[in-house]
């Protein structure tokens, strides 16, 4: 046994490469073939720590699962199954989360998890508990999960930052998110952040998008992290925690802005892969530097025109997609799409994604014309009611308006606009803001002193975690509507519906005479930042 986990000791800790040639000398030498006959004579006479340390070796140097010697260990190991201590249940553990299924280890997972609920109230070391979590993985019971899940709390007093860690990545192998549990863990993470490598930050993040824990302290704690030792990091690496933090939708504003200057001062190490991951983090999340835009966007601009030689149509749709999000229109890039686009060479009709880049497109082709230096704001535009019934979410606020501004004809519900762009409500008020007109005396004679404001009740999700700040889409909306002459308001749809009806009704008169009193350049101004 001493032998074998010396060697996987050893092993372990070399290249793939190196792995590969100590593997074959291994296999080839005459003493190895005699210690794993050693090893079959006396499997059932070994401790109970020999054989599970043993089994765990051979497996991970590689001896094949369906060899006499990996089925006998495992034979044995269901033999001696309940002599085993809380340490050898969590090595056996780890060895069959790395094995294949097969007749002998699904036995003995079935007796693993049988012993583990028998036993879990007796297990106080929580280095076991989470490795039992992350080895049993996400097939177990919810009974069991819930048990562990009692265990780890039992002795959460106890946890310490590299166990939190441990615990944390766990739950994701396990796919359960308790939040008592991420909560205790993301505490000690934000207490010891300056101890966490790159890599595990990377991993606390992808895990806080698998369970969707939404923690913005603990994201905040990372990016402030990340941000105070920028210039420590490869900016690769700083695209990757980028990319982390888009997919949970929350924007670290300040390490946008240090890495956009990095990136403008150096854009060389920008290949295609980094520079479109670029563009889809600071387009979602709707960010904009406040030092050095234009060259910002010139420098993205640039870097793309250089792989248009090279770049997918599907590449080429995406980049020129997010820039215009932003409000940017990369000419080079959009000639190019629109004449691969006039020979239908885009979207091809048998295409899995075609909903979706037929979506982009329309975007993209929209925000040429509203976002060019030429448009001019229209004095009349033109909109039709798509229903007189609104949506169950809706209702609420339908109602809250009729209450507050005592008729139905005082607002329309609804609108839907050109550039296929729907409005929930729409208000029209006198130059000062001060008064609603009924929607009747402002059709026929449109008046451009009047006012037009949009009610958009929207998912919490269309903000950036923790903020009132819109992601990219959303912001774009906002945008093109300013264009068409409408003043935006924003609401948080889950929010509203948890106000009692006078406090929407409140909440409503707040926004509507309150709040409209910037013009719409600076609702624009306001989405960039």
């Amino acid at each position: 046994t001493n032998c074998l986990t010396t060697a996987w000791r050893l092993f372990k800790h070399m290249s793939e490469e190196q792995q590969r040639y100590e593997k074959q000398l291994i296999f080839e030498h005459p003493a190895f073939a005699k210690l794993c006959q050693q090893l079959l004579r006396d499997s059932r006479r070994m401790t109970r720590g020999d054989l599970v340390f043993s089994l765990h070796a051979v497996v991970n140097l590689g001896v094949p699962q369906n060899t006499l010697l990996v089925q006998t260990l495992l034979r044995v190991c269901q033999e001696k199954l309940n002599q085993l201590d809380n340490r050898c249940v969590s090595v056996l553990a780890t060895t069959l989360s790395g094995m294949d299924k097969d007749k002998n280890v699904s036995a003995l997972q079935a007796g693993l998890q049988l012993l583990v609920e028998q036993r879990i109230s007796s297990i106080k070391d929580i280095f076991i508990l989470q490795n039992l979590m992350k080895c049993m993985g996400k097939d177990v019971p919810v009974f069991l999960k819930k048990k562990l899940e009692m265990a780890v709390l039992k002795e959460i007093d106890h946890l310490t930052f590299p166990n939190a860690l441990r615990v944390f990545l766990a739950l994701v192998a396990m796919n359960y998110c308790s939040y008592p549990i991420l909560t205790a863990c993301s505490k000690k993470i934000q207490e010891n952040v300056h101890d966490v490598p790159f890599r595990q930050l990377i991993l606390i993040l992808e895990a806080c998008h698998t369970l969707q824990y939404r923690n913005v302290k603990l994201f905040s704690a990372l990016a402030d992290y990340v941000n105070s030792t920028a210039c420590l990091w490869d900016k690769r690496q700083i695209v990757l925690f980028l990319s982390a933090c888009e997919a949970l939708g929350f924007q670290p504003s300040e390490l946008m802005e240090i890495f956009a200057e990095k990136l403008t001062e150096d854009p060389e190490f920008l290949n295609l892969k980094n520079l479109l991951i670029v563009l889809r983090v600071y387009s979602r999340l709707n960010y904009v530097p406040r030092v050095q835009k234009h060259r910002f966007f010139e420098t993205l601009q640039s870097s793309l025109n250089k792989y248009l030689p090279q770049i997918s149509d599907t590449e080429l749709l995406k980049a020129t997609y997010s820039l215009c999000i932003l409000g940017y229109l990369p000419h080079q890039a959009l000639d190019e799409l629109l004449q691969k686009d006039s020979k239908d060479e885009l979207i091809l009709s048998d295409d899995l994604y075609k909903e979706q880049k037929e979506m982009m497109l329309r975007c993209v082709k929209t925000c040429m014309e509203l976002d060019s230096p030429s448009f001019t704001k229209p004095a009349f535009v033109v909109t039709e009611d798509s229903s007189s019934l609104v949506s169950l979410s809706l209702r609420k606020a339908q109602e809250a308006l009729i209450e507050l501004l005592g008729d139905e004809n005082m607002f329309r519900r609804n609108v839907q606009l050109p550039y296929k762009y729907h409005v929930d409500f729409e208000i029209r008020m006198d130059s000062e803001g001060k008064k609603v007109l009924p929607i009747t005396a402002t059709d026929d004679h449109p008046d451009p002193s009047v006012q037009r404001l949009a009610l958009l009740f929207v998912p919490l999700s269309t903000f950036c975690m923790g903020t009132t700040h819109p992601q990219g889409k959303l912001a774009m909306k906002k945008r093109h509507l300013n264009k068409l002459g409408y003043h935006v308001i924003l609401i948080q749809n889950r929010k509203f519906q948890e106000m009692t009806n006078e406090d929407a009704v409140e909440f409503l008169k707040g926004k509507i005479y309150l709040e409209n009193t910037s013009s719409s350049s600076e609702a624009t101004v306001q989405d960039n930042n």
